[in-house]
Formats: structure tokens, sequence, C-alpha cells
């Protein structure tokens, strides 16, 4: 059985509020890591509140093209989006059991390559085993971590019901007789020759992923400010081995330095297939792909032309700041 957590400080029943769609992602199993300025100064259950703002449609979409994307590396192709994202509502809860930088993350094989493209900021805390409320409670939330009022804690308790996650993911502990041996820095020290790894550099992946950059920098200086003292106080909490973070740091992020040129499209043409709706997928990249080493282009499988079909391209308002960050 996985092992068990218990949270530490002052914290009972913690709980963290987080924009929509990422709160929904996270508590459908969906999002497997959640991105911070500064490590989780807890582990065990935390609860998971969605934000008051109302999520625009451009970033719902261009987040449902990330994972869809990350998750086809994987042979995932079939993912329950949640119906609705709800705001000022506690949501459920999941289970975080250690912290990574992102260059660990980034590096780490142990975990599907989809996870691994998930690393996009300084800290990742890593989720499992999520829990949803069948009714979402309307709630108040607040900046960092906080605790649950014990009334809402031991209403919410009673209505949890476990997720079908896409893609289940146990996070290996690098030492196996400390289960709270996931901390920064802590790859780091348990496989010096740690590197890298290639990700596929099709357009539709490196688009997706600048995608999802960019529709996470309308809140990136908001949180990075009202957290700067909270990440101070968890880096003093997590009693952080400054040299083993420093080695996690020295790595270099191949993935992070994809361009355009290196891509299959030009920016152009990628442009074009975002305003009239055909970028291909990953699955259909792939599958043209693999056709024109043994067969003409006129017998491309329709497959991959129902794989397009079926999900819905990201919209031009998200993804016109991906592109410009693609060519920089």
């Amino acid at each position: 059985m996985r092992r068990n957590h218990s949270n530490s400080g002052n914290y009972r029943n913690p709980c963290l509020t987080m924009h929509q769609p990422w709160a929904s992602l996270l508590v459908y199993g969906i999002k497997r890591v959640e991105g911070r300025s500064w490590p989780a100064p807890i582990t065990g259950r935390v609860w998971i509140h969605a934000a008051s703002k109302v999520p625009d449609e451009s970033t719902i979409k261009a987040m449902e093209y990330f994972y869809k994307e990350i998750y086809a590396l994987d042979g995932v192709t079939d993912i329950q989006f949640p119906q609705h994202y709800p705001v000022s509502r506690l949501l459920g809860c999941v289970e975080v059991v250690g912290c990574l930088t992102r260059e660990e993350l980034a590096c780490w094989e142990m975990v599907p390559e989809g996870v691994r493209l998930e690393a996009q900021t300084d800290y990742w805390w890593l989720c499992e085993r999520p829990q949803k409320l069948l009714i979402p409670f309307e709630m108040r939330g607040y900046q960092g971590v906080y605790n649950l009022e014990r009334e809402i804690y031991e209403a919410a308790v009673r209505g949890l019901s476990p997720v079908n996650c896409p893609l289940p993911v146990e996070f290996p502990l690098p030492d196996p007789r400390d289960p709270s041996s996931l901390k920064p820095g802590s790859i780091a020290a348990h496989t010096p020759n740690l590197n890298a790894t290639e990700v596929a550099k099709s357009s539709s992946i490196s688009l997706a992923i600048a995608g999802a950059q960019a529709a996470a920098t309308q809140f990136s200086k908001k949180d990075q400010n009202s957290y700067s003292t909270g990440r101070n106080n968890a880096l003093t909490n997590m009693n952080v081995n400054n040299e083993d973070t420093e080695v996690a740091r020295s790595y270099n992020l191949r993935s992070q330095n994809r361009s355009m040129e290196k891509d299959d499209i030009s920016s152009i043409e990628l442009r074009k297939k975002i305003d009239d709706g055909t970028l291909p997928s990953y699955h259909q990249e792939k599958s043209r792909s693999n056709k024109s080493e043994g067969s003409s282009k006129q017998n491309q499988s329709p497959g991959a032309e129902a794989d397009l079909r079926r999900y819905p391209q990201p919209p031009s308002k998200i993804f016109a700041a991906a592109l410009k960050s693609l060519k920089q």
C-alpha cells in the first residue's frame, strides 16, 4: 500500500486555493503536479479550493489542449475533462507526497514523459490519489496554505469520491526507508548522472507547452509577489540542502530550448492552422511521419483525421502569445 504522510507545522486540514482550470484539472487527476515558486511546506492530504476568478474560454482550451498532447506521448488519448470549472468552491483533495525542482522533475525518467513536460515553474508539488467532492462547497479562499474551518472539513470529508485518473502515477521514493525523501535536491543526490531526456519535438507539442505557459503567465507575477513570504518560510521548514539544490539547478533542460526552426512547420504556417482550426494533434503528426517513410501521403490513415476532429483546436488569443514566445 502507498505510504502515508502526516502534515507538519500547524496545519491540521491544509487547503490550497488555485485558479481555474488548474484546480479542477488537479482534483480530476489530469494534472499530476502543482507548480509553485516556493517548495511544498507539507506532505499529506491537501484540500483544493477554486479561486473566484472565472476562467475565460481561451485559457480552458489552452490547458485542455496541453494535456491532450502530453498524455498522447504516453499513449493516452481518451481524457474526460471536467464539464464545468466552478469558482469559489472547495473541490476535493490530493495527497502531496513530495516536492522537486523543475530541473529534477524534467530529468526524472522514473515518471511518465508527460509528467516531466509539466515542469514549467521553480518547484513542483507531487500529487497522488485525487478525490473530488460530489457537491463542491462554496467558501472563501486565502493565499498560501491555510487550514480549513473545522465545520467545513467535517462536512467535506464525508462527501469525497475517488477519481478515475487517465494515467495514475506513484512517485517512487529516492530512499525507500525515508517517507519524506522526495524533496528538492533529493533526486540529484541519489542519481548523480541524471540528465535531461530528449522529448518529442513536434510542432503540436511545442505549441501546447508554449500555450500552457502563456495561459499561466496572466497569474504568475501576482502569485509570485503574494507568496514571496510563504516561499521563504517554506524553504526554512523544508530544511533544503543548498548544495543539492544547486546541483539540481545546474541541469540543462533541453526541452526548454526548442525553437520553431527545429519543428516541421513554420511559424507562419502554424498561425494559419490555428486560425482556420486545422492544427494537427501529436498523433496526427506521428501518423503522417510514419506514413511518409513507407507510403505516399494520399494513403494517410483516416484515424489521424478522426483525432483532429475529436480534439478541439486552441483559440488564437492564448496561442498568439505562444507563437511569439516560440520565435524568441
